[in-house]
């Protein structure tokens, strides 16, 4: 696997590290523990960083040296490939030709480097896109700016030389056809999983006092980086509104947001905070950094809703886990989200912070439903576990193996169906 822009050691919600991280992650600790070596190439960030680490047995994490290790964000790392490609050129030259069988890239920059190094080993290359300029800029928030068009043209050209391409969920692959003009019979819909074992219901109590809220709080949660497409801002003004109408639940509003600044977000990395203070709600927000995964399930069962308002997403992982471990989600209806929350869950058409407002209060309101839609949750999300994603990958794997060895004729390959 090769993730340039972000390492699978990285704590999700610092940075560029989010879902593709624990994708690349619960993937490869699943194909482990089925036999399959897993060597995940990525840049090194700090000087003390190994060459190798181990992130479990049959996993390794190599390390490669591109640019400094400090101080680069993710749009000046296209300046790094070369270096980043000559790099895992030198390690792989000293394994034996047929080491590897597969080379599964993440992210459009590792999708540059990946093809190169497919070429070299002669082995197919799987590319997940994760995110899509084309998409985001059809999709952007008001603070936000578009993606560059180096970024469109790079896309495109891995679009056009993997030899398979991960979606999601349908309307990723859609959009792979629609914007980048991809072989339908090369696209194959794949849903993340999640980790049924960590995220599952239990006792709202017990997870409000492991976490420091009070047993009695409302709690409405965000989680993920603080930027602009992720829409945390979104939230904060639905609650000012929320707060407008019923001024009483001020006393116990807590106004959750899990998550560091990111990408754009990180121009103004106080501009939540700030939001909050113009809006008369810094009293009701709790601003934290990332937690642990087992830290963040507690957060999940201590909610009342989990929000998910980003202005677009491939899939949604924190609305899977959030669902699995038996919380109220309220997500904006759009790119994968529907998938993602399905009717276990409420979507919510476009950002009016009014809205949204109106959404939150219906479910605080009305205890049954919030319960019905609880009780959903979890039976919706153990159908995304990683095992039935691993399964599906490892079919697509052996496909595109026999596709290259010439054992299958790919004629007969049929192509994808989009709506």
């Amino acid at each position: 696997m090769i993730s340039v822009h972000t390492s699978p050691l990285a704590q999700p919600g610092t940075g560029d590290a989010g879902g593709l991280n624990v994708y690349v992650v619960e993937s490869a600790r699943e194909m482990a523990r089925r036999g399959i070596e897993v060597e995940i190439f990525t840049r090194r960030t700090a000087a003390d960083l190994p060459d190798v680490v181990e992130l479990f047995p049959g996993v390794l994490v190599r390390h490669i040296d591109a640019g400094p290790y400090e101080g680069l964000v993710k749009e000046d790392l296209p300046g790094q490939l070369c270096a980043f490609a000559a790099g895992v050129m030198r390690e792989i030259a000293r394994v034996p030709a047929g080491h590897y069988d597969v080379a599964h890239s993440h992210y459009w920059l590792s999708g540059q480097v990946g093809w190169l190094v497919a070429e070299r080993w002669q082995v197919p290359l799987v590319h997940t896109m994760h995110t899509m300029a084309r998409v985001k800029n059809r999709q952007l928030a008001q603070d936000d700016v578009p993606e560059p068009p180096g970024r469109e043209i790079g896309e495109a050209q891995v679009v056009e030389i993997a030899d398979r391409l991960i979606a999601n969920t349908d309307q990723e692959a859609f959009e792979l056809v629609e914007y980048y003009d991809a072989d339908p019979g090369t696209v194959v819909v794949v849903p993340p999983g999640v980790d049924l074992e960590r995220f599952v219901p239990g006792d709202r109590s017990a997870a409000r006092a492991s976490v420091g809220l009070p047993d009695d709080a409302v709690v409405l949660l965000f989680v993920g980086r603080i930027q602009p497409l992720k829409a945390p801002d979104v939230l904060v003004r639905a609650a000012a509104r929320l707060l407008e109408r019923r001024p009483e639940l001020r006393d116990r509003l807590v106004v959750a947001v899990l998550g560091g600044a990111s990408g754009r977000g990180l121009a103004a990395p106080d501009r939540l905070g700030q939001l909050g203070e113009e809006l008369g709600v810094a009293d009701v927000l709790h601003l934290a950094a990332p937690v642990s995964r087992t830290e963040l399930a507690d957060w999940y069962r201590a909610a009342d809703i989990v929000t998910v308002p980003s202005y677009t997403e491939s899939f949604g992982l924190v609305a899977v886990e959030a669902q699995a471990s038996g919380a109220v989600v309220l997500a904006a209806e759009v790119g994968g989200l529907p998938t993602a929350v399905g009717d276990a869950g409420v979507l919510v058409q476009g950002h009016d912070p009014d809205v949204w407002a109106d959404e939150l209060l219906a479910v605080l309101d009305d205890p049954a439903r919030a319960d019905d839609l609880r009780a959903r949750a979890r039976r919706h999300a153990e159908g995304f576990g990683w095992s039935a994603t691993v399964d599906r990958l490892l079919d697509v794997y052996t496909g595109a193996v026999a596709d290259r060895a010439g054992l299958t004729d790919p004629t007969a390959r049929q192509p994808m169906e989009v709506a």
